[in-house]
């Protein structure tokens, strides 16, 4: 499991914590804002169906993805190092090759920021 700060971190930049989100011209969905190729890749991932479309919009089932997925893309094997709270970020946004890319955008900045206000507020 990723650690829940990570998480909380992640579900913050993405939508603000609203389960009911849409963005990327109605692509994404929920607080992680999921779009459908993730439960395709999970399902593929488990190597039997257990998410559906819907399953976005409920915050367990859509952590649930987010693990899988980012450990999958994230694992050491496949990185060929222990991953990064920045590795996982970029692999969420960019996608598998999140964590080789350039991050055009400032995206690990947002989670960097969001990381830092949680660690504050649980101190």
């Amino acid at each position: 499991m990723l650690p829940e700060l990570l998480i909380a971190a992640l579900i913050a930049v993405e939508s603000g914590g609203n389960i009911k989100a849409v963005g990327d011209h109605g692509k994404a969905v929920g607080v992680l804002q999921i779009h459908p190729e993730v439960v395709k890749d999970c399902n593929s991932i488990m190597q039997r169906k257990i998410f559906k479309l819907d399953d976005r919009y409920f915050k367990g089932k859509s952590v649930n993805m987010a693990n899988i997925y980012l450990q999958h893309y994230c694992s050491p094997k496949r990185l060929g190092r222990k991953p990064l709270y920045k590795d996982y970020a970029m692999c969420w946004h960019y996608g598998p090759m999140g964590p080789w890319m350039r991050d055009k955008d400032g995206y690990w900045d947002k989670v960097l920021a969001e990381l830092l206000k949680q660690a504050e507020s649980k101190t």
